[in-house]
């Protein structure tokens, strides 16, 4: 029977958490290779994860490789026990929840999404309890190893507290949902600002894996950065941290809400696209789906409003690869459906305004639905139970 543990962190060592994490991340290893990677003995890394085995958050795995030249008995690799535990991730938008659970290692087990009519607090805390009811009551019996749920919003989120302190798109100011969640759904909770959540799902169960650096940009609603410098997240001073959708690329641009003028959100956001759009036609109804398919099909003046947006993206993207230097920068949102009209002007901002050698700097594409940044908010779960 695997030891039962309380809501706090999995690990009590630094030798622990290390252990776990590589095995987690890049994981199945050998004792050997763990001790190799981690500079240990492999005397601490049999002591750390002894109980992480009897807890059976670690499996060993059948004999495959031989710790050396000569070497006598196979090495046993270590392996997450996937289904150990489950972890519920929900993002939070402006009309919708979507929820999932995912296993241990980060891999859905089962998705839901719940409408929202009314973006208040109130009604979306309600809509919550029943999402995650939903989710963990559902086939699969989840509930009975599901002690935590990671919440994913946008705008400016303390982590440590839980505060939502603002969040434009939903109009919350100073909201404390991580206490509230926890009244509501009985779990252990974590929040995070979406990006951020992505880019740690990225970091620890993606792209990322493995790199020192690297950026994150979301191209949607927003125009958002995650950064990962020497391996970890950079989360700020102040929890802010990687807003590229609110540098100044023209300061004789539209006024964004955020009190500035001319950021790279005012002018490339989707909501700034199709203000732009129906301005350019005179129809206050046309839709970012219209702006799209007019611009596909050779309406000038809406590819323009396209053109800038990405123009504008680009120069948000060089600042970044400037300051930060990244490995690679991967480029992702839900605003990729229309990457065809914004590439090469992405492409050119970038190549204009990188300085010198970070014009090298490798752009991947990575469109992603709304359950990854879902799985993003559980990810970040996953990782206070294993580092907080």
């Amino acid at each position: 029977m695997a030891t039962e543990i309380g809501a706090g962190a999995l690990t009590e060592t630094p030798a622990a958490t290390a252990v776990f994490t590589a095995v987690l991340t890049e994981g199945p290893l050998s004792r050997v290779s763990l001790a190799h990677r981690l500079g240990l003995s492999s005397a601490a890394v049999t002591k750390a994860a002894r109980p992480l085995i009897e807890m059976g958050y670690l499996q060993e795995l059948a004999a495959t490789e031989r710790t050396g030249p000569g070497a006598g008995r196979p090495a046993s690799p270590l392996a997450i026990q996937a289904d150990r535990e489950f972890f519920v991730g929900v993002k939070i938008t402006g009309d919708e929840l979507i929820g999932v659970v995912v296993d241990l290692c980060a891999d859905v087990r089962v998705s839901a999404h719940r409408p929202l009519t009314d973006p208040g607090v109130e009604a979306v805390l309600t809509e919550l309890g029943r999402l995650v009811d939903e989710l963990l009551d559902g086939p699969g019996g989840y509930r009975a190893r599901t002690r935590r749920l990671g919440l994913a919003v946008s705008g400016d989120v303390d982590r440590t507290t839980g505060l939502v302190r603002y969040s434009p798109f939903l109009q919350w100011h100073n909201v404390p949902l991580r206490e509230r969640a926890a009244e509501v759904t009985g779990l252990t909770v974590t929040v995070e600002n979406d990006v951020k959540a992505l880019t740690t799902a990225e970091h620890w169960f993606g792209e990322g894996v493995g790199a020192e650096s690297f950026a994150l940009v979301t191209v949607g609603t927003g125009i958002g950065c995650g950064l990962v410098v020497n391996g970890r997240l950079v989360s700020g001073s102040h929890g802010v941290a990687g807003e590229i959708g609110h540098i100044g690329v023209d300061d004789t641009g539209p006024a964004c809400h955020c009190g500035g003028r001319g950021c790279v959100e005012a002018i490339a956001g989707t909501p700034a696209i199709v203000r732009q759009a129906r301005e350019s036609t005179g129809r206050p109804e046309l839709t970012i789906d219209d702006a799209v398919r007019l611009a596909r099909g050779g309406d000038e003046k809406i590819g323009a409003i396209f053109a800038r947006g990405g123009d504008a993206i680009g120069l948000g993207i060089a600042a970044v690869a400037n300051l930060v230097g990244p490995a690679r920068i991967v480029v992702s949102g839900e605003g990729l459906a229309a990457y065809d009209l914004f590439e090469t002007h992405i492409r050119s901002g970038f190549e204009r305004q990188a300085f010198g050698a970070a014009v090298e700097c490798p752009l991947s594409i990575r469109p992603l639905p709304f359950e990854e940044w879902a799985r993003g908010a559980a990810a970040v779960s996953i990782q206070s139970l294993v580092a907080p």
